[in-house]
């Protein structure tokens, strides 16, 4: 989306200081920023004012930074705030766009649902933009609406929480059309008091639908009564299931050699079968409330089922590789809560193996970690599954660091009858494991 820095003045209530300039796009990384963006300055663990001359070389149209930095890019906007001022400009960019908006979240499977939406409606309507990655917070969902095309067709946002109000304020962003949860689960519960208050946090999202707009929720979920309830007046439900009366119903009828499901789905007097692009039974319900995304914004079963199979997996979800020993690998390693262990767990025992082992990291911000990781330990007892416990000890069995693992991975899983599990919360890195096991390095 191309915007002036005089624009981008006007709208953060900031002070242009350097001649007007347009850029297509903003960016808060001086590492991967693109010419002709602009760039954010960011307090945080990296002060991005720290950046902003490397910002210009990399060609930065201009820069939103914080005033009294001795800043010498020839153009800049200065505000007090520059998160608050992103969102500022992207909520105003938002309210010129006449695309549909798309918002999802969910304790487990924002990013692949956003991934299986996104190709769901691209087999409808052009120019379907979302964001790489997880850019779901006061950061990623603005730079998302300001690199979304010019004739952007429709737009898909994930929206995280780390606490109550903050799917409030995304959703005061760019209100979504269309409002996805995928499941309530005990992710970031100790951050909000338990899980009662996760159900009370992902359910801003319904409150934030924009009116005559569309709240999809999972049937299967628990806690679906209560999030219906927060639905406002003149806002329809479509619900996605396994259960009977899931207003879209799906049922797994197969699964292929890398324990990706081949699913049934009905919706009224409509049947399609169709498969789902990511191993894991769990994904048939994050494929489905694709789906059911596709019917809300127009499009048809069937083309919503021919759809979803040009989805593609982000790094460090659900993805199949190989060791350098020859061991087949499912890489999950970007993040994790006891829902997704229990699903990458259960994926891992239905798959071909002589021997499974999971080289799991702690789960971080679960509300009962002792509790949770005995949980998780049980789940993969009673498969058969052997845990290597990478950098912790709530497993019940000995921490190991990485050395060990892959010692360990090394003396007894290294040929191609084994499969292994990588997965761990962002704080445990787990991604470090994956890369000695698949370069070596």
């Amino acid at each position: 989306m191309r915007i002036t820095a005089s624009d981008v003045a006007r709208w953060s209530g900031g002070r242009l200081i350097g001649s007007d300039a347009t850029a297509d796009g903003a960016s808060f990384d001086s590492r991967t920023i693109s010419p002709g963006q602009f760039f954010v300055a960011v307090r945080g663990e990296r002060d991005g004012h720290d950046h902003v001359a490397g910002a210009v070389t990399a060609g930065a149209a201009f820069v939103l930074v914080e005033p009294g930095r001795g800043h010498t890019a020839p153009t800049r906007v200065e505000v007090d705030d520059t998160v608050a001022a992103l969102g500022a400009v992207a909520t105003q960019v938002r309210v010129t766009m006449s695309a549909p908006v798309v918002g999802i979240t969910g304790s487990v499977g924002k990013t692949s649902t956003k991934n299986m939406v996104a190709a769901v409606l691209g087999a409808a309507i052009a120019r379907v933009h979302t964001a790489a990655g997880s850019f779901n917070n006061d950061l990623g969902v603005p730079v998302t609406v300001l690199g979304a095309p010019e004739d952007c067709g429709a737009l898909v946002l994930e929206m995280g929480m780390r606490g109550h109000g903050e799917i409030t304020r995304l959703c005061r962003i760019a209100p979504p059309d269309v409002g996805v949860i995928t499941v309530i689960g005990d992710a970031h519960s100790e951050r909000v008091g338990g899980i009662e208050g996760v159900v009370r946090a992902k359910g801003e999202i319904l409150e934030g639908i924009a009116p005559g707009g569309t709240a999809v929720l999972n049937a299967d979920d628990p806690y679906e009564p209560a999030l219906r309830r927060r639905v406002p007046e003149g806002v329809r439900t479509i619900t996605f299931g396994s259960t009977m009366g899931a207003d879209l119903r799906w049922q797994v009828t197969g699964r292929d050699d890398e324990g990706r499901a081949r699913m049934r789905i009905d919706h009224g007097d409509e049947t399609a079968e169709c498969a789902v692009p990511f191993p894991g039974d769990h994904m048939a319900a994050n494929a489905a409330a694709a789906l059911a995304v596709g019917l809300a914004l127009g499009v048809s079963l069937a083309d919503a089922a021919r759809g979803l199979g040009d989805a593609t997996a982000e790094p460090g979800r659900m993805r199949w590789t190989t060791t350098t020993t020859g061991a087949r690998l499912l890489d999950d390693s970007y993040n994790a809560n006891v829902q997704s262990m229990m699903a990458a767990l259960d994926t891992l025992a239905r798959t071909e193996a002589d021997r499974r082992v999971a080289v799991l990291g702690a789960m971080a911000e679960v509300a009962d970690p002792e509790r949770a990781h005995a949980t998780v330990a049980a789940h993969a007892a009673g498969l058969g599954i052997d845990i290597i416990a990478f950098e912790t000890d709530l497993y019940g069995v000995a921490a190991r660091g990485l050395t060990e693992v892959i010692e360990a991975l090394a003396a007894d899983a290294s040929d191609a009858g084994a499969v292994v599990l990588v997965k761990g919360s962002r704080a445990a890195a787990t991604e470090r494991v994956v890369r000695a096991l698949t370069s070596g390095v």
